[in-house]
């Protein structure tokens, strides 16, 4: 992959769970309705100011609480390109994955402001603050994770991968 467009960050601290990402009292909803409250309780303004590319940032254990899907899906909704934390629930980092949004663990995550403007590569395991002029290094995703993610998640990347490949005979 090459490096993403650049997007802006939003900044939130330690501890966003899944409840503050897909509110609990607001699951029967529409998946887009849904996603209108993300993460309201701690901003307000993020559903309606988050525009498609940007990132999320946050501090340690992001995603915490239940199991519940629809947070990572409220994210992927609203166009976030990434979130970058300092570390995640596991259950939400494993369904970011498998909705194709990346969910990298950044131990400088905290470096990072609101407003910064942010590019990632995944392949090369590099996000870059052109803010700040910064590069943060961190652990690649194995080869089949970053092809699920540039496919869009487990779902498509299983029906690419089930099709059977077209071209020329040799």
């Amino acid at each position: 992959m090459t490096p993403s467009p650049i997007g802006r960050a939003f900044v939130f601290g330690d501890q966003i769970d899944t409840d503050l990402l897909a509110p609990g009292h607001r699951m029967k909803l529409e998946p887009d309705a849904l996603a209108a409250h993300c993460l309201e309780a701690v901003d307000p303004t993020f559903a309606s100011a988050v525009r498609p590319g940007d990132f999320v940032v946050a501090g340690l254990n992001f995603g915490l609480g239940s199991s519940r899907e629809q947070a990572a899906v409220s994210l992927k909704r609203l166009g976030v390109r990434a979130v970058i934390a300092r570390s995640f629930a596991r259950i939400f980092w494993r369904n970011a994955i498998n909705l194709g949004l990346p969910a990298v663990t950044l131990a400088e995550a905290d470096q990072i402001t609101a407003g910064d403007r942010l590019s990632l590569d995944l392949e090369a395991g590099r996000l870059t603050n052109e803010t700040q002029g910064r590069s943060y290094a961190f652990a690649p995703f194995p080869d089949h994770l970053t092809a699920m993610m540039r496919d869009g998640g487990l779902i498509a990347h299983l029906k690419r991968s089930a099709q059977p490949e077209t071209g020329a005979a040799a």
